[in-house]
């Protein structure tokens, strides 16, 4: 009975859970529905053999396309031309080796007719066999990952990222509380797990500390930290893979061209700053008002019960949650509030002696590229050129930058807090990312597979053919084809939450049907971004989601799945709807996508 009576106080505090009206029958049906799909190796796996079955069908009906292929004329093939049409047949041989400048870039346009290549062929299971291991070893993807997670995990692991998370909501004044943590939680995607992990929790117990609704700080951290997830001002270990995957399918049309990392960065900026507002309204004007003000749920069951009655309450993790969630309760005058547990062991004068120590390796890295960049004889520089931009080194190494930086702020932190000591601690952190990393490698081996057996067969050549003609003949518009494979991706995100595995699925489609269509794959790309990200805080597939229930039941012990899924139901729509908006007004008002990437071909 007592249990009973701190639920009905707390439903008569806070606004009533949902009802079992459409809304919530919808949502179990999509949670039933997710609970159904299956790994998402499990997924690439079955592709594979779905494409090899395919491409035997579709070879032996013959099935081709014929199009337009633009090739570039052979400078040889210039040179005769121009030899050719000089005056009076002369063969001076200054005006042939004074080709124009468009000579290079001169193009000839050829019929070309692609056939569907079985993958059951005798030539197709030669392939199947003798490509395995070449199809992982060629896959850039892998060892981007690898590097970037490098310097990442050392300054996960050495305390770094929690450190930063802290101290910038530490120092929130209250006015710009809910501003910093949205912003915070879009930035932290540069190291995912700490977002969820630290961020969140820590949002809730700042909003409490000043008279806010915990409920809302852990929504808005949430919507921060998954609902911005594919944009960031900074350069992320996300960006090298959808970079990688991009180029990938860009080679099935133009094997010549391949887009850099940066090729997003000015709609990432943008985005990152438009994302954060959006965000913050939907809190301060939908979330917190619903929510009202905090009173704290009474304890009278929890006295002499050592704190079974929350604990009963978790629908998985009832372990953890009677262990953080009850003991401090008792303590902290009844309140159901608990700190995270490991803030009582990090030691201020420590932490901030790491943060120094990581600051000062920061600013010797940043010097050190500084004086390879700035100067005109710079290594990082065009050799040609002198440009910092346009097919410099420093573009290109990015990554290679980024993961020194973190790496040696990691150490940095490590040994001004003593969480890293000596290089034995550095290298196993590091090994313990990269152990960390064997499921995501086991998917990138079944995806390398899928891509190569895909393009062997020519399916997305003959797919894009088909599909670009059609589209062309509808003649909708390239805008509203661009929302439309941003909505298809925002309802596939419920059920396919990762953003790797949606993207290696419809890149090698969409990237060679768009580019038909004049559309730059940087654009496509951007798009992606903004399809991949909203519905992250409402599918009930997200890992993090059990996780972010037990901090909920620390504030309200009734919370559940449908607690947190109905509460983020608003950020999901308002945001996906926002942003479709902000992206077609980008397109079609022509803005580059990042430094030298147009939005158009």
């Amino acid at each position: 009975m007592a249990g009973k009576h701190v639920t009905d106080t707390s439903t008569s505090e806070l606004p009533a859970e949902p009802g079992r009206g459409f809304t919530q029958r919808l949502l179990d049906g999509i949670e039933r529905v997710g609970n159904k799909v299956p790994h998402p190796a499990i997924i690439f796996a079955g592709l594979c053999v779905f494409v090899i079955l395919l491409s035997a069908v579709l070879s032996l009906f013959s099935v081709s396309v014929t199009h337009e292929v633009a090739e570039s004329v052979p400078t040889a093939q210039v040179s005769q031309q121009i030899t050719d049409e000089i005056e009076g047949g002369t063969q001076n041989p200054d005006a042939v080796n004074k080709l124009p400048d468009s000579a290079a870039t001169d193009i000839a346009i050829k019929t070309e007719t692609t056939e569907i290549k079985s993958l059951l062929s005798l030539d197709g299971i030669r392939f199947l066999f003798t490509s395995l291991v070449d199809n992982f070893a060629g896959f850039s993807v892998v060892a981007v990952i690898l590097v970037a997670m490098l310097g990442v995990g050392v300054a996960e692991e050495s305390g770094l990222m929690g450190a930063l998370i802290r101290r910038l909501v530490k120092v929130a004044p209250r006015w710009a509380l809910t501003s910093i943590i949205v912003f915070v939680g879009v930035l932290s995607s540069i190291a995912s797990d700490a977002g969820y992990l630290i961020l969140i929790p820590l949002a809730a117990a700042a909003f409490r500390s000043v008279g806010k609704h915990p409920l809302a700080g852990l929504a808005a951290a949430y919507a921060g930290v998954a609902a911005g997830f594919a944009v960031n001002i900074l350069i992320t270990p996300s960006d090298g893979v959808l970079t990688e995957v991009t180029n990938e399918a860009i080679h099935l049309v133009d094997p010549g061209t391949s887009i850099g990392i940066t090729s997003n960065l000015w709609f990432n900026l943008a985005s990152t700053i438009f994302a954060t507002v959006v965000i913050v309204l939907v809190s301060s004007r939908l979330i917190e008002p619903r929510l009202g003000r905090y009173v704290p749920e009474r304890a009278v069951a929890l006295a002499g019960t050592g704190g079974t009655a929350e604990s009963g309450t978790a629908e998985s993790g009832t372990a953890e949650t009677g262990n953080t969630g009850t003991g401090n309760a008792g303590s902290g005058g009844g309140t159901g509030e608990v700190e995270p547990a490991a803030e009582d062991a990090i030691d201020p004068v420590l932490e901030s002696r790491g943060l120094r120590y990581a600051g000062y390796a920061v600013l010797a890295a940043l010097a050190v590229v500084l004086l390879l960049a700035v100067p005109s004889w710079g290594p990082l520089r065009n050799a040609d050129t002198g440009s910092l931009i346009d097919d410099a080194p420093l573009m290109t190494s990015l990554i290679v930058i980024i993961t020194i930086i973190f790496l040696l702020a990691g150490i940095g932190y490590g040994r001004g807090a003593g969480t890293l000591t000596t290089s034995t601690g550095v290298i196993n952190a590091i090994t313990n990312t990269w152990a960390g990393l064997a499921g995501l490698l086991f998917m990138l081996f079944l995806i390398s597979q899928f891509i190569a057996y895909f393009n062997y067969s020519n399916m997305p050549v003959v797919a894009s053919v088909g599909m670009a003609d059609l589209l062309e003949r509808a003649d909708i518009g390239a805008v509203w084809l661009l929302i439309g494979f941003i909505l298809v991706i925002a309802l596939l995100d419920i059920i396919i939450p990762g953003m790797l595995p949606k993207w290696a699925i419809f890149a090698p489609v969409f990237i060679p049907l768009f580019i038909r269509l004049d559309v730059a794959p940087q654009t496509l790309l951007a798009a992606y971004r903004v399809g991949d990200s909203p519905m992250n805080v409402v599918t009930p597939l997200m890992v993090y989601l059990p996780f972010i229930v037990i901090v909920a039941q620390r504030y309200r012990r009734s919370a559940g799945l449908g607690t947190i899924i109905s509460l983020m139901i608003p950020y999901a729509l308002i945001v996906l709807v926002s942003w479709v908006a902000f992206f077609a007004v980008w397109f079609l008002l022509g803005l580059p996508m990042g430094p030298g990437y147009p939005s158009h071909l």
